[in-house]
């Protein structure tokens, strides 16, 4: 690739609706004037010499398999190169199959791979421990995914992206989501959806957030006749207009396709090339009456607008409730408690005895999140055997909380086991997690154990809709028990095939292999339990009609049904593969990346590198999904960027090199680990103090006015014999003595001004202090920050013993948030990095460890051997962490620090 082409592949953690193909560098539009049609202005869509050309969207949908390719064209008609950006949003659910860029007559290849050997090869000469372009999360639904290019003077370059997902019914209809955001005007823009449903569509329509009724009405094409349906969406420049004078486009936000297909047999079995996809979603069922538990945390943080819009869901979704329904409420802070402890029958007196308490609940204490699920599914059980009038209904547990357990049971693989051991597959429980303070995975991963379905509620205006839809999905059920049987010797891989319930206006699907000769003797049959009823239904393949579908439809509908059995296979391997360690997570994960490799999809266990697009190193850039983040985008700290340049500088862009832009942090954690910030290179080093428990390190010293934080080192209960003490700061000591203020902070307590015998809080309080001038801070069994007057801001993180960790004593953290008004003579380990600091790295290399590289730095004058490497940083997330790369200085920070580090001890806490 030669110079005048620079490739970045960016990862950018922020929230913004996007299927862009833009000019960077110009502030505005050009604008022209001649005459236009209905009154409009021709405008030119030139920005700074570059203009789009085309962007179109393709989607085919099969059977509700959806093959999408979005292809952009980008024309630089100036005398010098340009940087665009190619920016898409796709379905969290979508995995990217293929993708291409074209320039100056060059093609560059996405080329998929096994993750561990794309990392393992491209992390030996990588100047950085992370360095390539990630798919991330934006929005609610949505992945965002980057690519930013300059390109020469009177030149050209066209991009295409490949996805492909399955569409899943829900509320009676499938829906296809394109996000829509030029951000100037197309010449050619164009959205085209193609459906074949060999059962026939039954419905279309199309909408789009940004048009108006008359312009929708003007631009969007839709028709559907039997089994194909089509959608054209083709605006010209005018009707791109914001309005008839603007050079703004007003394409921003959301085109949705909706349709759905005939129901009229009960057998929907479609068959190609040995694969076979069976639909089930019948029509004209009667509505099961159903026992519904609803389990609703009332913990402290539940406070303000997030128990406000529970009760506004909760009220609606009574008001929703038949008479056959049977139904309790049980709430759970520090304590549990039930409305009525047993199933009462939805009359209206008992509809508006619940909606008064409803009215009238608030919230209260901790999380004991153990104890109200098992209350709620003890009053679901009571009713087996004891009350036949319900006992034949389709039971129902739905959990909503905004935190973590803290009360009660709080070891999650203890409360994994209990609740499925309660249980016991009877009936399905959805977890509602609502925000992100908590560990969406953990309810993920109940629910999927307990044949439910877990959903994040966003803290937003719109949270009371989120939860009645959710109830919307789950309010009819139709049948219960299902399960859809194949002959065991006429397939040879199936996808799963029972289901606890069925919901109206859901559908199961499974796919699977029809092993070699056998479908002539192919069939399914369905069984399950209805309303006073049993259910059961045989299907058999009608080969004349799959005959004909081949000549309509050919390869394409081979092609897709394979696919859609690989897609589903694969997201049901990652489901299984959260619930589970060890060997049988090995195995599950060579299944996956086999299947992944061999279909080309890009999982959270692929890399798709760039074939022939090389970096300064010689390197590939790589494309990873990530996979299922519990952190929020507003906790992962600043945006986090991959930079990566072509060999050559680009003519518009500086600092060519190839880096990671890490989180901005300065702080010490776990064993201990220092990790210094230095914005001067966007850049952090990172050294260890080893040193024996009891010993007291000083962190920070301003000697002008004997500002202090110091930290007493604390041993590893769990170390075996032999072997190596890991310590952590185990007590911290903040004090300030022109003001007498002093603060102890152990994982026990925190205590302010103890020689004077000042008040305790535990790490169970939340409370704010307030003394001369500075404000303490503590947010309840999660962190402290400890702010002095706009000087600094610093933050302790506490961290718990938990199951499985490999640390057995619990310890602190400290950051530093913000020290910019310290003084300059400030110094202690962290301290003295508190003002700029200049380093150099050069003669990187391959190190002793072949993943890891080593280099040269000078810094303060000295030359020191350093290694890349990663350490964490607990501030947002103290479980978890984020990983953080860094410069790692050897032998306890020798050559960076000032001194040696036994200069550092101090002889008291304060």
């Amino acid at each position: 690739m030669d110079g005048a082409m620079a490739l970045r592949v960016l990862l950018c953690v922020y929230l913004v609706s996007l299927l862009t193909l833009q000019a960077m560098s110009a502030p505005g539009l050009a604008r022209g004037r001649s005459k236009g049609s209905e009154k409009r202005q021709a405008v030119d869509t030139t920005v700074d010499g570059v203009f789009i050309r085309s962007l179109k969207v393709n989607c085919k949908v099969t059977s509700r398999f959806a093959h999408y390719v979005i292809t952009s064209q980008v024309i630089n008609t100036a005398d010098e190169a340009r940087e665009v950006a190619f920016d898409v949003e796709i379905p969290k659910t979508a995995f990217i199959s293929d993708f291409a860029i074209t320039a100056d007559g060059k093609a560059f290849i996405g080329d998929i791979k096994d993750k561990v050997t794309a990392w393992k090869q491209y992390r030996k000469a990588a100047i950085s421990g992370e360095n390539a372009g990630l798919v991330r999360a934006s929005g609610r639904n949505m992945e965002q995914f980057t690519i930013h290019i300059n390109i020469g003077p009177q030149s050209k370059a066209t991009f295409r992206l490949t996805y492909e997902e399955v569409l899943k019914r829900r509320l009676t209809q499938y829906d296809i989501v394109i996000k829509v955001k030029p951000k100037q005007l197309v010449r050619h823009f164009e959205i085209d959806v193609d459906i074949f449903e060999p059962q026939g569509i039954s419905k279309l329509d199309a909408q789009a957030t940004f048009l108006t009724k008359e312009l929708a009405a003007q631009t969007i094409k839709k028709s559907f006749s039997g089994k194909k349906g089509h959608v054209l969406f083709r605006p010209t420049v005018g009707q791109q207009q914001s309005c008839p004078t603007c050079s703004t486009s007003l394409l921003n936000g959301d085109f949705k396709v909706t349709y759905d297909v005939n129901r009229d047999k009960l057998c929907d079995l479609l068959v190609a090339n040995n694969y076979f996809a069976h639909f089930f979603a019948p029509k004209n069922l009667t509505n099961m009456s159903k026992n519904i538990v609803f389990v609703i945390d009332i913990s402290g943080s539940m406070e303000g607008q997030k128990m406000k819009q529970t009760k506004e869901a909760l009220l609606k979704i009574l008001g929703d409730m038949r008479p056959q329904d049977y139904f309790d409420l049980v709430l759970f802070g520090s304590q549990v408690q039930s409305w009525r402890g047993s199933l009462v029958q939805a009359s209206e007196a008992n509809l508006q005895a619940a909606r008064d308490f409803v009215k009238h609940f608030s919230v209260e204490g901790a999380t004991n999140l153990n104890g109200g699920l098992l209350r709620g599914i003890e009053i679901l059980n009571a009713v087996q055997g004891n009350r036949p009038e319900v006992s034949n209904q389709a039971s129902i547990l739905i959990m909503l909380t905004d935190g973590e357990p803290t009360e009660g049971v709080t070891d999650r693989p203890q409360i994994l086991k209990n609740v499925r051991e309660a249980i016991r597959d009877k009936f399905p429980l959805y977890n509602l997690g609502f925000g992100h303070n908590l560990d969406f995975n953990f309810l993920e991963v109940m629910s999927k154990e307990n044949n439910g379905w877990a959903k994040r509620i966003y803290e937003d205006h719109d949270a009371t809709q989120q939860l009645q839809n959710f109830y919307d999905q789950v309010a009819s059920p139709l049948l219960v028990d299902v399960e859809l049987q194949y002959p065991r010797d006429t397939i040879s891989a199936l996808t799963q095939h029972r289901h606890k319930q069925y919901y109206d206006g859901s559908e199961i699907m499974v796919a699977g292999r029809i092993a070699d000769q056998k479908l002539s003797s192919f069939k399914a049959e369905v069984q399950a339990r209805g309303e006073g009823q049993e259910f059961k239904t045989t299907c058999l393949v009608d080969e004349e009609e799959m005959k004909k579908l081949l000549q309509e439809r050919g390869h394409m509908l081979e092609n897709h049904v394979e696919r859609l059995w690989a897609y589903l296979t694969i997201q049901e391997l990652l489901a299984k593969r959260m619930m589970v360690e060890g060997e049988e997570k090995n195995k599950l994960s060579s299944e996956i990346l086999k299947m992944s490799l061999d279909y080309q999809f890009v999982t959270p266990l692929t890399s798709m590198t760039m074939r022939g697009m090389k970096d300064q190193e010689g390197l590939e850039p790589i494309i990873d999904k990530a996979e299922e983040d519990s952190q929020p985008l507003e906790m992962l700290g600043p945006r986090r960027m991959f930079v990566l340049s072509a060999a050559q500088p680009s003519p518009t862009r500086s600092s060519p090199n190839f880096q990671e832009l890490p989180n901005r942090v300065t702080g010490v954690d776990t064993d201990p680990h220092f990790i210094i910030h230095v914005p001067q290179k966007e850049d952090a080093l990172c050294f260890n103090i080893n040193e024996e428990p009891g010993v007291i390190l000083s962190l920070v010293q301003d000697p002008d006015t004997g500002f202090s934080v110091n930290g007493q080192l604390i041993g590893d209960k769990a170390r075996s014999p032999g072997q190596h003490e890991a310590t952590y700061f185990g007590r911290l000591g903040i004090a300030n003595p022109a003001t007498g203020f002093q603060l102890e902070v152990t994982p026990q307590n925190i205590t302010l001004n103890a020689g004077e015998g000042g008040p305790v809080f535990s790490w169970r309080d939340q409370a704010v202090l307030r003394q001369d001038g500075i404000v303490v801070t503590i947010n309840k069994k999660r962190s402290l920050v400890v702010s002095m007057d706009d000087r600094a801001t610093f933050e302790v993180v506490l961290h718990r013993v938990w199951r499985g960790s490999t640390v057995q004593q619990d310890f602190l953290g400290f950051y530093v948030l913000d020290s910019h008004r310290m003084p300059a003579r400030t110094h202690g380990l962290l301290g003295q990095f508190f003002h700029p600091l200049d380093f150099e790295v050069s003669d990187i290399h391959p190190g002793s460890d072949p993943t890891r590289s080593d280099a040269t730095m000078m810094v303060k004058n000295r030359r020191l051997t350093v290694t890349r490497g990663l350490q964490k940083d607990y501030s947002k997330d103290p479980r978890h962490g984020a990983e953080v790369s860094c410069w790692f200085v050897h032998d306890n920070g020798a050559g960076l620090i000032d001194g040696a580090h036994t200069d550092y001890i101090v002889p008291d806490i304060f």
